[in-house]
């Protein structure tokens, strides 16, 4: 019993230190495009997207609401520095959801993301309402991240 009980703890460490599982991949196939919406809105800042590979980072310069219309211009590797670690925030959960939608983007004038991830060319597209009461739980650390990379960004 107490070399079972051993074992369990042993395994039980092991598994909560493999945090490999627990992140998206980003390279020359994958990519992570992140950004946000606000249609009530003036100005530049407004709608801003951003594609994120390995090594580089690109801006979209069309600013299409619906994100259907995307075009990206390179941008510095210190804006890249900036962001890089975005990917180490993406919940993995998000990956099992048939929604597409969460919450209500920019119903209120409260604006929304636009996130979507390339898994070797099958693309995975979502608009998440920023406000976090509209959203699951484990959705709210990424939100923050997303919100807070497009502001340095944009300083």
């Amino acid at each position: 019993m107490k070399n079972t009980f051993l074992l369990l703890m042993v395994i039980g460490v092991f598994i909560s230190c493999n945090k490999d599982d627990d992140n998206i991949t980003i390279n020359e196939q994958n990519f992570l495009i992140f950004g946000h919406f606000y249609g009530f809105c003036g100005g530049e800042e407004c709608i801003e997207t951003y594609k994120l590979t390995d090594v580089k980072l690109y801006e979209d310069i069309v600013d299409d609401y619906s994100g259907q219309n995307l075009d990206f211009v390179e941008l510095d590797n210190e804006q890249f520095e900036l962001v890089n670690d975005l990917p180490d925030f993406f919940p993995t959960q998000l990956l099992n959801e048939s929604d597409a939608v969460f919450g209500c983007p920019d119903c209120a004038d409260g604006g929304g993301l636009f996130i979507q991830y390339s898994d070797n060319g099958v693309l995975k597209s979502w608009r998440i309402d920023q406000v976090q009461d509209n959203v699951p739980s484990y959705l709210h650390d990424f939100i923050d991240k997303v919100n807070e990379d497009i502001a340095l960004l944009n300083n």
